[in-house]
């Protein structure tokens, strides 16, 4: 997946905002939490670090081509940071984004979920 690529998927996600910041790296959220990170790679696929829930972390973190987060993950964060193609493809890389993206989408508050339409009740 190019930068490209990941930023158009990431802006498809219910009120995904993007900054660039921590050195460059895009980053997307959602209602002001983190749910994506791409960058710090110099080769033409860039890093996507994705929010995981704990079983799929602890899956994840031991496939070839992925690795806890690097920062976020020494600090007790079920973050993956898949840096090769070797062991997910892009359409599975979008699935985990779209898992992340309603992950962080949990932490906001009630009242701001419901504002966002977000994680409703049907």
């Amino acid at each position: 997946m190019t930068l490209d690529e990941y930023n158009t998927f990431c802006s498809t996600l219910p009120h995904a905002t993007h900054v660039v910041q921590w050195g460059g790296a895009d980053v997307w959220k959602v209602g002001g939490k983190v749910f994506a990170i791409a960058g710090w790679s110099r080769e033409a696929m860039p890093y996507i670090t994705f929010k995981a829930s704990e079983m799929a972390y602890d899956i994840l973190k031991e496939q070839p081509g992925l690795r806890p987060a690097p920062y976020l993950a020494s600090r007790g964060m079920k973050w993956i940071q898949r840096f090769s193609d070797e062991s997910m493809d892009d359409a599975t890389l979008k699935d985990y984004l779209a898992e992340s993206h309603r992950l962080a989408s949990l932490n906001l508050t009630r009242k701001l979920q419901k504002e966002l339409g977000l994680n409703q009740q049907r």
